[in-house]
């Protein structure tokens, strides 16, 4: 009886092992991503331009993965530029080529604004983030 047990084990430990290899490499091609930035002013002059530095902080590595940028302004008026100097238009998409980056936000008015930023990777994936500023005049006469 003990050796008829014995080789019974022997076999169950013999298919785990076989079944738990096999062949298939795993290779990964979608990783989750976010985009971090550091603090950026809360009010912003007509007409100043803020600094908004961004880095984008992958889960991994892929050498196929692409990204871009896209943005729009739900409140205010105002104007964004990628750190190259290309002028950021609304909804439309553009490549971003690095990982650490920076925006330049440029405030065209005294009201309330919001700019809503996505990144997009090329699997779909999308990542956004807000930024709001109280408006203020740059008039100094008062």
């Amino acid at each position: 009886m003990k050796r008829f047990s014995s080789y019974i084990l022997y076999t169950l430990l013999l298919a785990a092992v076989v079944l738990a290899c096999n062949d298939r490499l795993d290779i990964v091609q979608i990783y989750g991503f976010d985009l971090q930035t550091l603090p950026v002013p809360k009010t912003v002059v007509q007409n100043e331009t803020v600094e908004i530095r961004c880095q984008l902080v992958k889960q991994g590595d892929y050498s196929a993965a692409e990204y871009a940028i896209r943005y729009f302004q739900p409140d205010g008026k105002g104007e964004l530029r990628l750190d190259d100097g290309t002028l950021l238009t609304p909804n439309d998409l553009f490549a971003l080529k690095k990982d650490v980056f920076r925006l330049y936000y440029t405030s065209r008015s005294t009201d309330q604004q919001t700019i809503d930023i996505y990144i997009v990777d090329n699997s779909g994936q999308v990542v956004k983030k807000s930024f709001s500023f109280s408006g203020e005049s740059n008039d100094t006469s008062q």
